[in-house]
């Protein structure tokens, strides 16, 4: 879900939440802010949008179920998704990850009224989650890793969800921890959500999830989202994947708000999974690797400067300032109109934690890397 897009009308020096923050950043030409794919097309993904006069000819003349179905498997299969329920309606297409997450949030909100929420996350989350009246329990991002989750929390709350990889850290459940956090789930009738937003990044998670799920019999909600991965102008793909026996209006929500959605989009969506599934994938991953490389070398030597997410493989770079605060580096780096993104508010229990750090996007052009961290770099050496 994560990273979401809207137009607020904000005045503030200090922006609200975090989608307030990139949405200052958005008509910059050096916005590190969002985490949304702005890098430039490859020549193989350029040709694909030459390609949509005749993929919208197709669309007209097929089924949208067919066009759906063909997008699910194209996206599913390449990130190792093969156990995904593709046959029996359980997968719900939305314009966006975000409104996957509202249909989520309404659904579960008729069942239960606290929720388990990884801790830190993106904000929008919780927004989200409390905006439909549900009480939040903070999941530690330590204890969701370190082992089993206290028989105390499990039943003080009708779900367990968590991102992965998560935003902003990177860090991905590992199989064998799904394996385990499906069991207690499933042991104490809590509802599973994985949102998957960024798991194109990271082949740590391109293990079959679906497959782990499935077999486990608890009730779970996945959120998968094509946004964060092609540079596709905002047409994307949101996915709400439920279990059999989930035991929500997730249909019924989901009706209340939209219809579907493009097909054009779908045939893009394909499109765009064919040409990764060829070696485009691949090709990105090496691409933020190397973003990932010359951010963190250009800063390597400044005081007090850390990473503290070694083995993220995701889209986005935290950047500990050391005594500096990520508001004060926020507000110097306007003067240089580059934009990244303060890490208060994914703490979202606690804000403090996050004072400290920036978020800094990497699905841009190397050369908007540099500069952004050059001038990083230079606000940094100025104190």
């Amino acid at each position: 879900m994560q990273d979401t897009q809207m137009s607020p009308v904000v005045t503030q020096t200090s922006p609200g939440n975090l989608t307030q923050f990139e949405y200052l950043a958005l008509n910059s030409p050096l916005n590190l802010s969002d985490g949304h794919a702005r890098q430039e097309l490859t020549p193989t993904q350029g040709r694909i949008i030459d390609e949509l006069p005749s993929l919208w000819a197709e669309a007209v003349k097929r089924p949208v179920e067919e066009v759906e179905r063909e997008a699910h498997r194209t996206y599913f299969e390449l990130l190792g998704q093969r156990s995904y329920p593709a046959t029996d309606g359980r997968v719900l297409s939305c314009y966006s990850s975000s409104v996957a997450m509202e249909i989520f949030a309404r659904s579960l909100a008729t069942a239960t009224d606290a929720i388990a929420l990884v801790h830190p996350t993106f904000d929008n989350i919780p927004d989200i989650l409390k905006g439909v009246g549900l009480r939040l329990v903070p999941l530690e991002e330590e204890v969701l890793h370190g082992g089993d989750l206290p028989a105390d929390l499990l039943r003080s709350v009708g779900c367990v969800f968590v991102t992965t990889p998560n935003n902003p850290t990177g860090r991905v459940v590992s199989e064998q921890r799904l394996r385990a956090l499906a069991a207690q789930c499933a042991e104490h009738g809590v509802v599973l959500t994985l949102d998957t937003s960024f798991r194109g990044f990271d082949t740590r998670a391109h293990y079959d999830h679906y497959a782990i799920l499935e077999e486990s019999g608890c009730r779970w909600v996945v959120i998968e989202d094509t946004g964060k991965l092609w540079p596709t102008l905002e047409l994307k793909i949101g996915w709400l994947v439920s279990a059999a026996n989930v035991g929500l209006p997730l249909a019924k929500v989901y009706s209340d708000i939209l219809l579907g959605i493009s097909p054009l989009v779908m045939s893009m969506v394909r499109r765009f999974a064919e040409d990764a599934a060829g070696g485009g994938l691949a090709e990105l991953h090496r691409f933020i690797a190397t973003n990932r490389t010359i951010l963190r070398e250009r800063l390597a030597d400044i005081p007090g400067v850390t990473f503290p997410d070694p083995d993220s493989r995701a889209s986005v770079e935290r950047v500990h300032l050391g005594e500096r605060t990520g508001l004060d580096v926020w507000t110097a780096l306007r003067e240089h109109h580059v934009y990244a993104l303060p890490c208060q508010q994914f703490h979202w229990a606690r804000p403090e934690e996050g004072a400290h750090s920036l978020r800094i996007a990497l699905s841009r052009s190397a050369s908007s890397v540099v500069k952004a961290a050059e001038a990083l770099r230079s606000v940094l050496l100025a104190g």
